[in-house]
């Protein structure tokens, strides 16, 4: 075991910090794509049930995003702490991290599973549902909440792999559920005519067979950390640090599920072809950025893991190249689909109506996502080092602080066009922002680069 930390201490610290990246964030890059292109199949599947079905799909993402909130807080939270510990060489400490998540993902799933289901009705409505959609939404919802512990769970160990340097475990559990997925979605919904319950069943069997593929590198020696019982804290301290490193990410999910929400509001005053149109684009945006967040994911346990063992350099070699990596490739792949968007639309709804809604829509958030992995990749860097506070901050702006008053008050001026464009402009200017945060950040990392170069020189003064 001994070696094996050491052989991961060396390839984390030694690696050229591109290669490192790019290495780390290919296979989460894939585990992405597969799960974007799973929720772009399920939502062309349940498209072909009906108009109320493809709305449905729309409304209950927002519960899904509250679910993946909590899985990624005590994902992120610990898998921070872990890297970093691992980076210091404290590896029982880093034990206790993992435990300790996995614990928390389990309550956290099974209260929001208990509430859900027990208030299902008002929890519904609470999203954005209209009347027409509300009984498909409600029985896509039932599945879904029934799905919860599997897939907070399985946020946590995803994170736990990554942070640790062992990507390839992690993308071997999620795509072998987004795969089942993809083949259970026509089975169920078509073949044994359960419509929209089916894909709703379909995602819950796949949710828990993936947490369970997760796990088996805990179990079987295949990782440095462990997933035990007697490795869950008994200090508040523990608990406290895992909440506060990943309330970024329950607060980027959280707000991603409020802006949702709103917009769902926003958008049923124009029906529910401009809730499903805008469900659409929403996928597609995610399966866009998926190409460019897998390789920032990349970047996080490379971060973490060279902060914790004072190598800042590699830190801010990390940060420049995913920033400018990932806008590269975003700025390719939105090209392409700026001048195709009325054919992406129409792969998912006929109905010209979605189709206008849903191709304007979609041309406005390419000329704008490129942007977005500068601020991403930012607050991955302050979450992954742990500077929750500044964390915290982009994290906000990222996901709703901009956009929930841009969609509230755009609209009252232009309509339908300004839902359209909140989240682009939200974009812009979060990227606008976060330039001059991270710069300033890296001014202070230089000073702690030259102070720690200066103890080390006196070390080896003392000793010589």
């Amino acid at each position: 075991m001994e070696s094996s930390e050491n052989k991961q201490y060396i390839k984390m610290t030694q690696t050229p910090v591109w290669k490192l990246i790019l290495t780390l964030g290919i296979p989460t890059t894939i585990s992405m794509l597969i799960t974007n292109i799973y929720n772009m199949a399920d939502t062309y599947y349940v498209s072909q049930i009906s108009l109320t079905a493809s709305g449905a799909t729309g409304i209950v993402f927002s519960l899904m995003a509250i679910l993946q909130a909590f899985g990624f807080m005590f994902g992120h939270g610990a898998g921070s702490n872990i890297s970093r510990q691992l980076g210091a060489r404290k590896v029982e400490k880093a034990k206790i991290f993992a435990s300790t998540s996995v614990f928390l993902a389990l309550l956290a799933g099974t209260i929001i599973l208990i509430l859900g289901i027990t208030f299902l009705d008002p929890f519904i409505r609470l999203l954005g549902s209209t009347e027409t959609i509300l009984k498909d939404a409600k029985t896509y919802a039932f599945f879904i909440l029934l799905a919860g512990p599997a897939m907070t769970i399985g946020c946590v160990l995803n994170n736990i792999l990554r942070y640790e340097g062992k990507a390839t475990f992690a993308m071997i559990g999620l795509t072998a559920g987004g795969i089942l997925n993809m083949f259970l979605d026509p089975i169920l919904i078509f073949n044994c005519h359960m419509d929209i319950a089916g894909a709703g069943l379909s995602t819950t069997i796949s949710q828990y067979i993936s947490t369970l593929i997760l796990l088996a590198p805990f179990l079987n020696g295949k990782t440095v950390t462990r997933i035990h019982y007697q490795y869950i804290t008994k200090e508040w301290a523990d608990v406290k640090n895992i909440i506060v490193t990943g309330l970024p990410s329950l607060t980027r999910q959280g707000m991603n599920s409020l802006s949702t929400t709103i917009l769902n509001v926003q958008a049923s005053v124009y029906g529910d072809a401009a809730i499903a149109a805008m469900s659409v684009v929403g996928r597609c945006g995610n399966l866009l950025f998926s190409f460019a967040l897998g390789i920032a994911q990349g970047f996080q346990p490379v971060s973490a893991f060279n902060y914790g063992s004072k190598k800042y350099d590699r830190v801010k070699q990390g940060t420049y190249f995913t920033m400018i990596f990932g806008a590269c490739i975003l700025g390719v792949l939105c090209s392409v689909c700026y001048f195709n968007a009325p054919m992406i639309i129409r792969l998912f709804r006929s109905e010209e109506s979605i189709i206008r809604i849903g191709s304007d829509a979609l041309r406005y958030l390419c000329l704008a996502l490129f942007t977005l992995p500068v601020s991403s990749v930012g607050n991955m860097l302050f979450q992954s080092i742990g500077k929750s506070g500044k964390a915290l901050f982009l994290a906000c702006i990222q996901s709703g602080l901009l956009f929930i008053p841009l969609v509230s008050i755009l609209p009252s001026f232009l309509g339908l066009k300004g839902i359209e464009i909140a989240q682009p402009c939200s974009y812009i200017i979060s990227c606008m922002i976060s330039v001059p945060v991270v710069m300033h950040f890296f001014k202070t990392l230089s000073l702690q680069q030259s102070e720690q170069k200066l103890m080390d020189e006196r070390e080896v003064l003392e000793h010589e």
